[in-house]
């Protein structure tokens, strides 16, 4: 009997989980790890925030797979992985041995990179963390008499994304006096699409009332003060942190090959290139043929995850992957409208956001 341990329940394992209920791996024991019974899908969290879903619309049950996969499931984090005797050491002080691991747990936000971070913001991730977090935030919006004023630090996709959600979401509890400031070190927001995509969300940034400090990078938090390198400064009540994804700290602290950001690297099979019987999948990920970190990547690669560990475990020849050199962007702008971008080209409108709000119902569909 082989044993496979499951470490996080990021999209590419929910696609190992699917296949596991369809096709069980033979003589085969199989224990899943995460923190949390569910995934809260990112693609829907903006979607969420301005009220176009409910929070269960946007949860992957992971538990309930789990179970109807005929698996083990632990609701606990990964803290260390120890590599010569084969097992991993949870948070909840449970040991677990393993033949043959995959990692699939996500990223972290780096909330060492300015000072009072960690006291006076709020980071997206985890995002059951920030989704716990919103109630209260959004309650603190309402009973500002005075204006509420919350400063989004992080210009990237994600970020952009926040910033039109929780304007609408303002907009919809009549919240005149609230304030949104998108920050980012660019002089644009979304750095790497097409320069006439981000032009466009300039516009329609400015057009939904919130304000955009480019060319800034914050380094210290205090209550109700942001401060930047070139000395200047923004007044806020509130901070929410979006920026770029940052490894967890115990993959390469267990002696895992990580790049130089701790990325585990993996080979185009998906093994780590020093420990074969460890698999990385998703944003924890560090491809041979780098990709930027995206839910995109993450679910392209999991039906070859699933395939290449039913190979290591039955000793079947593994394949390769070999990811999109483009990915589809679609960025909700608050209301039943979004930016899409594809490689150049890029292209706005109500239609792309139906497009993309069948895309992500299907994709729930499937695992739900």
């Amino acid at each position: 009997m082989r044993r496979l341990l499951l470490i996080g329940g990021g999209h590419a394992h929910v696609y190992v989980l699917d296949e596991l209920a369809r096709s069980p791996y033979p003589d085969c024991q199989v224990t899943l790890i995460s923190p949390y019974p569910r995934q809260i899908y990112s693609g829907m969290l903006p979607g969420w925030i301005a009220g176009h879903y409910s929070i269960e619309q946007c949860a992957i049950p992971i538990s309930l797979l789990a179970r109807r996969a005929g698996i083990r499931f632990v609701q606990s984090a990964c803290i260390e992985l120890d590599s010569e005797l084969k097992q991993v050491r949870c948070a909840n002080g449970e040991s677990i041995p393993f033949d043959i691991a995959s990692i699939d747990c996500g990223p972290v936000v780096d909330l060492g990179f300015a000072c009072g971070a960690r006291e006076f913001a709020l980071p997206i991730r985890p995002i059951e963390g920030f989704v716990a977090a919103w109630p209260g935030f959004l309650e603190r919006a309402r009973q500002a008499t005075s204006g509420f004023k919350l400063s989004i630090v992080g210009d990237g996709a994600a970020g952009t994304e926040l910033a039109f959600a929780i304007q609408q979401r303002f907009a919809l509890e009549q919240l005149v006096n609230a304030q949104v400031t998108l920050i980012g070190n660019n002089a644009l927001p979304l750095s790497g699409l097409p320069e006439r995509l981000r032009n466009t969300a300039v516009a329609l940034l400015k057009q939904r009332g919130i304000s955009c400090l480019a060319n800034r990078r914050a380094i210290e938090f205090h209550p109700g003060r942001v401060i930047f390198s070139d000395a200047t400064s923004l007044a806020c009540d509130a901070s929410l942190l979006v920026t770029g994804a940052a490894a967890p700290i115990w993959p390469s602290a267990s002696g895992l090959a990580c790049d130089e950001n701790g990325f585990v690297r993996v080979t185009p099979t998906l093994q780590s290139t020093s420990h074969p019987f460890v698999f990385a999948a998703g944003d924890v990920a560090a491809y041979a043929d780098p990709r930027p970190k995206s839910g995109v990547f993450a679910v392209r690669a999991g039906p070859l995850l699933a395939d290449n560990l039913r190979s290591a475990l039955t000793g079947k020849t593994m394949q390769r992957w070999a990811p999109q050199s483009k990915a589809l962007y679609l960025i909700s702008t608050g209301k039943h409208h979004a930016l899409a971008a594809w490689g150049p080209f890029s292209s706005s409108g109500d239609w792309v956001w139906r497009w993309k709000d069948r895309i992500d119902r299907r994709f729930m569909q499937r695992f739900s």
